[in-house]
């Protein structure tokens, strides 16, 4: 391809928001006090106006709060029907081994590792790779390419920087049969991979060098692997897809493990629910308990649990309340939502939100009094998904994969739930990867950890597992 001309661009304003939450910090920031008080200062400035204003103006910044609080409200438990594509493409170019991509520097853009970038509405998606130069001058980026596996990379202006690596378990050369589920509202689609019919290669092996395993399923003829007749479950999170657990099939499939991925209510593939609003994990784990007892039905004898952000938040939900409870072997939790309080919290104040604000979109999500602004069918006990007020609850060996360096979903109560359940779970810690993305910095750690981990689970009595210095 011939060298591309960087296109025009402007320097990109740093996002903050859960995953799924895309310009709610400049929508918020948008907000202003220039109703009944005819100015326009950022949200961001309320408080002191507030108090310069005194009395007169003290109901105008009530109201304000509860504007800003049923919007973030609303904002958190609304599904994201299109998501935004909010990253510039400056350039694509033809480096020394093969095509490369000229991003601007961002959060992002500059952490080691593979991701992928949905460009054209999503109709097209890329593979990048490695970074092949970085300079912090001019606030640019360039990456190689190292798929391209539909759409025209060379017309793109904006994509999309995801976590997933693959569009579907195909393109790793997997065998892989589409099934449906049967849930609530009619059937969720899944993709169905068997389990390995030869050793399967680590995932970091898999990323680097696509294609299906070969030889006999465990290297060592008539030799049972720990995970043989036990299925992996993936559920991804909020705002993602079924595409966010390919990652962990390679692991699962190293042990001998059939994957079943999943889609569940509001994720735009699955049926959606009822008051279309997500449940933080109070509703969707009925969906997956419904993957479960499918499992069960084909052949699983009982099943692992993969969680991914608030995807892990349905996990713990299901280990919880549902009656299959008790068919889950193990839970393998990838920068887990443990307390929605904390989340929420953290939220709201990279949002900018007043504190006041914050607290009371809580309380409008918790509360049927807020179903003005959350529309909501029925309200959400964040209190029950506080796990580290609920840490002697944990009852199901749970492992969690947290980085230090994920800003949506701090990992101060991960590190809690473990320090306060240690028999029960089992902490590794990551750093640099963003959000769920600690197998895309460091996919070998991620890969040893679980296979590690669930080896040690999957074939030592339960309740309780040894404590592994998987890292």
């Amino acid at each position: 391809m011939e060298h591309m001309t960087p296109r025009a661009t402007s320097k990109r304003s740093s996002l903050s928001g859960l995953p799924g939450l895309p310009g709610l910090s400049e929508r918020l920031r948008g907000r202003s006090l220039r109703k009944g008080l005819g100015q326009a200062e950022p949200v961001m400035r309320w408080s002191s106006l507030a108090a310069v204003a005194g009395v007169v103006t003290g109901s105008v910044a009530a109201g304000t709060i509860s504007g800003l609080a049923g919007l973030f409200a609303r904002t958190v438990v609304t599904p994201v029907k299109t998501p935004a594509e909010d990253l510039e493409i400056l350039a694509v170019v033809q480096g020394e081994s093969g095509l490369e991509i000229i991003l601007p520097v961002t959060e992002e853009t500059t952490v080691p590792g593979t991701y992928s970038l949905v460009f054209n509405g999503g109709a097209g998606v890329a593979r990048i790779g490695a970074v092949s130069s970085f300079d912090p001058r001019d606030g640019t980026v360039q990456r190689e390419v190292e798929e391209v596996y539909y759409g025209d990379l060379s017309t793109a202006v904006r994509g999309r920087w995801a976590g997933f690596i693959y569009p579907d378990p195909r393109a790793l050369g997997y065998e892989t049969e589409d099934v449906k589920i049967t849930v609530e509202n009619g059937s969720a689609p899944a993709w169905l991979v068997p389990a390995a019919t030869g050793p399967a290669r680590p995932a970091s092996a898999a990323a680097s060098h696509p294609g299906p395993e070969q030889g006999p399923a465990s290297g060592t003829p008539g030799r049972v692997l720990p995970g043989e007749g036990v299925w992996a479950i993936m559920v991804h999170g909020r705002g993602a897809k079924r595409t966010e657990g390919i990652r962990a099939i390679g692991s699962a499939r190293a042990l001998g493990m059939t994957s079943l991925l999943i889609s569940y209510r509001n994720d735009g593939d699955a049926p959606a629910a009822g008051d279309g609003r997500y449940g933080l994990g109070t509703t969707e784990w009925r969906d997956v308990e419904a993957a479960v007892a499918y499992a069960l039905e084909h052949g699983a004898r009982e099943v692992v649990l993969f969680g991914w952000s608030m995807g892990a938040a349905v996990c713990l939900q299901l280990a919880d309340r549902s009656e299959l409870a008790s068919s889950v072997a193990a839970m393998v939790l990838d920068g887990p939502v443990i307390n929605w309080i904390d989340v929420l919290a953290h939220q709201a104040k990279l949002n900018r939100l007043p504190e006041a604000a914050g607290r009371l979109g809580q309380w409008l999500m918790s509360n049927r009094g807020g179903r003005w602004a959350t529309g909501l069918a029925a309200p959400l006990d964040l209190k029950a998904m506080n796990w580290v007020a609920r840490a002697d609850q944990v009852r199901v060996p749970t492992l969690i994969l947290h980085s230090e360096d994920d800003d949506f979903v701090p990992v101060g109560p991960s590190m809690d739930l473990a320090a306060k359940n240690p028999q029960m779970v089992t902490f590794v810690r990551f750093t640099l990867a963003r959000h769920t993305r600690e197998w895309n910095v460091d996919p070998e750690k991620w890969d040893r950890a679980v296979r590690l981990w669930l080896q040690a689970v999957l074939t030592s009595p339960r309740p309780g597992v040894p404590q592994l210095t998987a890292a």
